[in-house]
Parts: C-alpha cells; structure tokens; sequence
C-alpha cells in the first residue's frame, strides 16, 4: 500500500522568499499526523501544494500514489481538506451545500451519508439553516463536513478548532477519532499542543520552511523527558539539606525546584528532607510535554538558510 501523503524535495519560492526548502515527508496510510510550527513556518503553503492548490517550484507530492499534478483527479478524490479560513457560500442551507460537495465529485444519491455527518457533528437542528445564519463555530463544524462528503481516506484538518468553544471541539474530536479508528488518514495542523499530543502519532516541526524535528510524539517527549524532570517542593521550615543542594534548579518565593534523573529518587530526597525534620507542605511533580518540547526545538533548531 502506498503512503498516504509522500512528499519529496518540495521547494516553493515566491519572489526572493524561500516558503519550503527541501521538504521530505511521508505520511503512512491510517496515521493520525501532525503539522506544527510558528505562524510563518510554511504548513499552509506545504498543506496547498498536496492539495494542488498551489504548484511546488520543484519537487513532487502525491496522495495514495497519485501524482497531484499528474493524476490530479484521483489525488483530489482521495483527499479532503478543512481549511483554516471560513470559507462558505451564502446562499445555501447546510444540507444543500453538502449535496452541492457530492455533486462535484459526482456522486449521486448521497443523503443517507450526508445525513450521518449532519448528525454525528451535531448539525441536525442547522441542516435547513442558511449558512449565513449560522455562527462561526457551526460553519466550522461544516466545513469539515464539506472534506467528509466523499468520503476521503485522507482528511487535512488546518486549525480545525481555531476560536471554537469546548463542547464543539470535543464533538469533534470523538468523530475524527473514530474516523482514524476506521482507517482514515488524518493530518492536523494546530497551535492548540495539547491536542497534538493526546491524539497525533507522530509529529513534524516546521520553522521558516524547513522540518526541524519529525518522530513519533511519545519520542520526542521522552527525549526531553529523559533530562527535564523536576520536582517542586514547598518546605518548613524553607531550607535545604547540603546533601540535596546538588539537585537545585531553583529556590524562589518559597518554591524549591530539584533537578531528577528518575521517580525512584524522590523517596530519597523525601527521605533526606524527614532527617533533618523538615516539612514538606506541598510538591509537584513535573515533566515536559510537546509544548515544552515545541518551544525548546524552535529556541534552539537556529536560523535557516533562505
């Protein structure tokens, strides 16, 4: 089975500007995949390419095996996209513009399906709703129906939840589970790091056009897991044992912060803070996760070459 998404030396320039430079990337078939990057890093850009939106200034991008250039309409039938941008026509009710959506990839007798989404994104009550009545959340919530109309094995979610409030997102996010639970190919683009890493498999960091970091999201976190642990301790009175000032990171407005190689240590720091009958009031037990890991891999990944 081909990859899903298969991406190979895609550059594109616009004037002086270099948007992408020398982007692999291959996305397997049934993953549920990240996108990441500050404003500017090149997802959207890189997202328009595979959808043929935009065309690469060099490179090649295809969609279950299907050259989006080349083989255009099938790359296009296998691919749904939700866009960034609310994007809507006016004029129509939610239902007709998803009957509307079969009609463009030609699929007749589409209500029972058309149907489904209505429901499952809990549209019901807008079906026969004006568009331009709804409000932003609900236009959002049809937009992804709109990239489910086909069907598509693979589904591009760019800041699908962007400005939406909690019940719709996590509506949301129970349908395109299930749909990655059913085989569908997911992507995600988000500023939104918490969901990125509850639901994402693996992960890839943009910055200015370039894949800065690509692995698994378990991964990535236990690389930075593995020296970023740290307890936080609240103390009575407010001192530390010298057999513990090795492990100081911190000690600021009553807080002590302890560096920790594993958990097992923590009973021998608590240990050594009972022989000197010291309290302990409060602690916390921290360690990184993908947002640490984002904004560390942006800090440190350097300038790109234009």
């Amino acid at each position: 089975m081909p990859p899903a998404i298969e991406v190979k030396q895609v550059c594109k320039r616009f004037g002086s500007l270099h948007a992408l430079t020398n982007i692999d990337l291959e996305i397997h078939t049934g993953e549920f995949f990240a996108l990441l990057g500050p404003n500017g890093a090149g997802k959207t850009t890189l997202i328009s390419i595979i959808a043929g939106l935009s065309l690469a200034t060099r490179g090649s991008v295809s969609v279950m095996g299907h050259d989006v250039i080349t083989q255009y309409q099938q790359a296009r039938r296998n691919l749904g996209i939700v866009p960034q941008e609310l994007v809507f026509d006016a004029f129509f009710t939610v239902r007709e513009i998803l009957l509307i959506q079969s009609g463009y990839y030609g699929i007749k007798n589409n209500i029972r399906w058309v149907d489904e989404i209505i429901e499952r994104l809990d549209l019901a009550d807008k079906a026969d709703a004006n568009m331009r009545t709804l409000s932003g959340g609900m236009k959002r919530r049809v937009l992804v129906a709109q990239a489910l109309v086909h069907k598509p094995p693979v589904i591009i979610l760019d800041e699908p939840t962007a400005g939406v409030d909690v019940e719709l997102r996590q509506t949301l996010w129970d349908f395109i589970k299930q749909l990655n639970q059913d085989g569908h190919t997911i992507v995600l683009t988000t500023h939104y790091l918490e969901e990125a890493e509850a639901l994402c498999h693996r992960v890839a960091m943009l910055k200015e056009g370039s894949i800065v970091a690509l692995d698994s999201t378990q991964n990535l976190i236990a690389k930075m897991t593995a020296a970023g642990k740290s307890i936080s301790l609240r103390l009575l009175p407010d001192t530390l044992p010298s057999s513990l000032h090795a492990l100081l990171m911190n000690h600021n407005n009553g807080l002590v912060e302890l560096r920790i190689e594993n958990y097992a240590q923590v009973e021998s720091i608590l240990s050594s803070l009972r022989s000197e009958n010291i309290q302990v009031l409060e602690m916390h037990l921290q360690q990184p996760d993908l947002e640490d890991v984002f904004v560390s891999i942006m800090r440190n990944s350097g300038n790109q070459s234009k």
